[in-house]
């Protein structure tokens, strides 16, 4: 087993954007990142009551697997109530955001192709890297 072949990332040490609804998003994987050339992975933990801004992404697609947690997930205009396990697809310049309507952290995982061109994201997106310590 050749233990140089797998690679990690956890949300202790990944960039972090810390937004000012009251999620936390981790950039786990991106373009250029062990290789990686066709994803941007991203965990986010959004508080009780945080709701993500309206945006979209073009020409990107991506997909929100929520891992725990109970949100509103709008995508068009239309509304659905999604919790653990569930997966939404979000078509290119579709807009979109979440809303936790639950009483504990609302947590999903973010996969996004092609990956977003970091340099390019709004000021409210970018991510640093956390204090090390």
């Amino acid at each position: 087993m050749n233990a140089g072949r797998i690679h990690t990332q956890h949300t202790s040490t990944a960039p972090l954007n810390r937004r000012g609804d009251g999620q936390d998003s981790y950039l786990l994987l991106t373009r250029g990142q062990f290789g990686s050339q066709n994803l941007t992975i991203t965990w986010v933990d959004c508080a009780p009551g945080s709701e993500q801004r309206l945006h979209s992404h073009e020409p990107q697609e991506q997909v929100y697997v929520i891992v725990s947690g109970k949100g509103l997930m709008k995508v068009e205009g239309d509304e659905r109530e999604v919790g653990a396990g569930t997966m939404v697809f979000v078509p290119p310049r579709s807009e979109h955001a979440i809303r936790n309507i639950g009483d504990e952290t609302l947590t999903y995982v973010s996969a996004t192709a092609p990956p977003f061109e970091l340099e390019a994201l709004e000021s409210d997106q970018v991510y640093s890297a956390q204090p090390q310590g």
